[in-house]
């Protein structure tokens, strides 16, 4: 029996949406559910039955599983607070950009995580645009970080002759490493510990890169 247009996520036109419909609060929960089970373990009855609405009015206030879920994700990306605009270094941007985002991951008023890190990691090949999304968002962070490290490298913060390339790919890896610690249920305590650490390792990663010898034939 083939997927019917709703359980693949399709577009299904359809009535208009419920008396006392109230969108935001739909969507919030469409975003919590995407959080906590990512794109593909979230089924069309999943949503309605979290947002309170029927798959008809689910497709004609959204248009798509897909719609909603970037809708989702948007909603997701504009609640995050952006620590490192405040901080007067880099590294304090840095510092604060971590310890925010493990305060974020382990909130017990949500799901335990970062749904842009952990919504779509594995996904099939209909998914791949799903998957890129969340791609192209971590790839916005970490032009982002790389900015702010530039800006740094101006203000005389951070050396001039620092790789800041391999400074942020070195941050963002513990970003997103973070992502699947908490997840996994790792004590707050635990997790910014992991946050000491990489920034106790601050002066060597931020170092000048070293000149590489010239080897004489």
């Amino acid at each position: 029996m083939g997927v019917s247009t709703a359980q693949s996520g399709g577009v299904m036109p359809g009535p208009g949406r419920p008396r006392g419909f109230d969108r935001d609060a739909a969507l919030r929960a469409a975003m919590y559910l995407f959080w906590e089970h990512g794109y593909e373990g979230v089924s069309i009855s999943d949503l309605t039955a979290a947002m309170g609405i029927g798959a008809r009015s689910l497709y004609t206030a959204f248009g798509s599983k897909e719609e909603l879920f970037r809708e989702a994700v948007a909603l997701y990306g504009s609640a995050a607070p952006r620590p490192m605009d405040r901080m007067r270094t880099a590294r304090e941007a840095v510092e604060a950009m971590l310890r925010q985002k493990v305060d974020a991951n382990l909130d017990p008023a949500t799901p335990l995580g970062c749904m842009v890190v952990l919504a779509a990691t594995n996904v099939t090949p209909d998914n791949t645009h799903v998957r890129d999304l969340l791609a192209e968002l971590r790839a916005r962070d970490r032009a982002e970080l790389l900015a702010r490290l530039e800006r740094g490298r101006a203000d005389g913060d951070i050396p001039a002759g620092a790789d800041i390339e391999a400074v942020a790919s070195f941050y963002l890896t513990v970003l997103h490493g973070l992502a699947i610690r908490t997840r996994d249920g790792c004590s707050r305590a635990d997790a910014q510990r992991v946050v000491d650490h990489a920034m106790h390792a601050w002066d060597s990663i931020a170092a000048p890169a070293p000149a590489r010898s010239i080897v004489q034939k």
